[in-house]
């Protein structure tokens, strides 16, 4: 990556995981609109339901951690927590058509596995028992490998998940020791000989720009990873934002790589990948050929959600229940409270523990598809979202921010290619295409809204 691109588009813009982005998500969004929300998705698309759980308890924080995570505490609140949980599934399920069909479950925290297989087992029985599923729906859990022994493995894939996130981020142990992260309690090799003697299928997730990390080490934890073949890899750049998350403070004392490492750092993975025949999707993911993922991005379907990228056959609307969560339903998010005890009260009272959320206007509608067209698949095909969205092209660019002095900017400086009927990002500029999507967004043109770094 030249120099001067890294100083010129290493700025901070949105994620996009979302779009708005949650950060603007307001407190004017009550438990009533998102009651109303919750009914009015059955008539929106997409048609499929899509479950996420929030375990927001850690053996023990990570200094670099940008959720919401609290070490787990002393007493009944855990179990309490998983109580509110199956009452916040009774309170939303009875306004949702149980005709709809579920095509993912996903378990996200904190560290869900911090919780027995069992009481995950019953958790997602309980939805399960309510609505009928696509073929071979996914449901999947996100795994620190610190705090799992051989049989905590097996208990996990016979409680019917059939896709495991492990979150190794690092096996340089001076870098987890940097970090605070707990390194696996098994050899990863191990883990790995066990699951795929269970025929489950196996993401790596990977964490570069933290401190003690450099191009070399994080190209010897890449090569280790791929020697053991995970089904997907993935290698998130490290967000810096400690105003958000004080703990991230801790690191800055330690020392983190320059934006210009941690541009080696992904470029040296990036090509290790490559030759072991992993393909790139998206932001940061990397998956074989035969992958549904690598299938939908060569036919230009690929779509994104809060629990990462999915293909048109498992795309659903976004139902989610625990601490922070966050709905994505076709025309409203919604994010419950990030506070346990308030969590715990409210949904004891009866009361749905929405915090804030966002209604979308048409022409936000709009603008979504079209950033997610974009970082999912690297273009916008203008009269492909014309057919998508029922509406002339021409209305589709006037609804985003879009602005051709811009893009020509972009395009000589060799990130993207467009013409009237397309953008496309070149491969050299795909580590900025939250750039691109940044100047489609109406939003961005007057914020005071923080984010963190392409890099």
């Amino acid at each position: 990556m030249k120099q001067e691109l890294l100083d010129k588009y290493n700025v901070p813009v949105p994620r996009y995981t979302s779009y708005p982005p949650a950060n603007y998500f307001h407190d004017g969004f009550n438990d009533y609109d998102y009651a109303d929300a919750l009914q009015a998705s059955n008539n929106q698309k997409p048609e499929l339901i899509s479950f996420y759980f929030h375990i927001p308890f850690c053996h023990r924080l990570c200094h670099y951690c940008g959720c919401n995570s609290y070490p787990v505490p002393e007493g009944e609140i855990v179990d309490r927590y998983v109580e509110a949980l199956h009452k916040e599934i009774d309170l939303v399920l009875p306004l949702l058509d149980n005709r709809r069909k579920v095509s993912q479950i996903h378990y996200g925290g904190g560290s869900p596995t911090v919780l027995p297989a069992i009481e995950l087992e019953e958790l997602n029985d309980h939805v399960l028992d309510k609505f009928p599923t696509i073929a071979n729906p996914e449901i999947a859990v996100e795994c620190h490998p610190g705090w799992i022994m051989e049989q905590g493995w097996v208990q996990l894939v016979k409680s019917g998940f059939n896709r495991l996130s492990i979150g190794v981020q690092d096996f340089n142990k001076e870098v987890l020791r940097g970090v605070n992260r707990q390194s696996s309690r098994i050899p990863m090799e191990d883990v790995m000989e066990i699951l795929r003697s269970l025929d489950v299928r196996v993401n790596m997730d990977f964490l570069y720009g933290l401190p003690f990390q450099t191009e070399e080490s994080f190209a010897q934890t890449i090569e280790r990873a791929v020697a053991m073949k995970p089904d997907r890899l993935v290698t998130f750049s490290y967000a810096h934002v400690p105003w958000a998350f004080p703990r991230q403070q801790i690191l800055e004392k330690v020392g983190l790589p320059s934006g210009d490492e941690k541009s080696r750092m992904f470029e040296t993975a990036h090509r290790i990948l490559c030759e072991a025949d992993y393909q790139p999707i998206g932001l940061d993911h990397f998956v074989r050929k035969d992958d549904e993922l690598y299938i939908a991005s060569q036919n230009g379907q690929l779509h994104r959600n809060f629990q990462g990228y999915c293909t048109r056959r498992t795309t659903g609307q976004v139902y989610a229940f625990g601490v922070t969560g966050i709905s994505q339903l076709g025309t409203a998010y919604a994010q419950n409270t990030k506070d346990i005890m308030e969590y715990i009260e409210k949904v004891e009272a009866g009361i749905l523990p929405v915090a804030k959320g966002y209604l979308l206007s048409r022409e936000e509608q709009i603008t979504r598809e079209a950033i997610e067209m974009l970082m999912c698949n690297y273009r916008i095909d203008w009269n492909e979202l014309s057919e998508q969205l029922s509406t002339p092209a021409r209305s589709i660019k006037q609804a985003t921010a879009y602005d051709e002095a811009h893009l020509r900017e972009f395009a000589e400086d060799g990130l993207i290619e467009f013409d009237k009927n397309q953008i496309r990002m070149t491969p050299e500029g795909r580590l900025f295409v939250r750039n691109i999507a940044a100047s489609l967004d109406k939003l961005m043109l007057e914020t005071n809204k923080s984010f963190s770094k392409p890099v």
